[in-house]
């Protein structure tokens, strides 16, 4: 599991969250997430996984994925890493290729920008919905 950069409390609520978000590489809603934390939490609410979320992703233990105008999705997965899109069903999966860091630095030479990272999205038609239009 992913430590916390500042310390959160890991309550029972959140370890479940992290425990479901960790089983998938899905990058789910928290619509999502909530389903699938409801089958071990029946009683747990929306609200609760939508603060918890935000909560966890402030302190760095989960990514909160913002793209293209789609719902965020979150991702247990904090390491570096590049994030592909379909552009037919908002599908969110990692995609294997190194991370440039030397778009950071040629970044901070063109503008007068702290430069603290960088957002690289790619956008495709996933194989699912490859299939369906053949």
């Amino acid at each position: 599991m992913n430590a916390p950069a500042s310390m959160i409390r890991l309550t029972t609520q959140r370890q479940i969250i992290l425990e479901e978000l960790s089983r998938v590489k899905t990058h789910p809603t928290a619509n999502e997430l909530y389903d699938m934390v409801r089958k071990r939490l029946p009683r747990i609410g929306l609200g609760t996984v939508y603060r918890n979320l935000e909560l966890m992703a402030e302190s760095g233990m989960i990514l909160k994925i913002e793209v293209g105008g789609t719902q965020k999705r979150f991702d247990a997965t904090t390491a570096e890493h590049y994030h592909i899109r379909c552009s037919v069903c908002g599908r969110v999966d990692d995609i294997d290729v190194p991370v440039v860091k030397e778009l950071v630095a040629e970044a901070s030479v063109a503008t007068s920008y702290l430069i603290q990272g960088h957002h690289v999205e790619f956008t495709g038609i996933c194989s699912d919905c490859q299939k369906k239009t053949t």
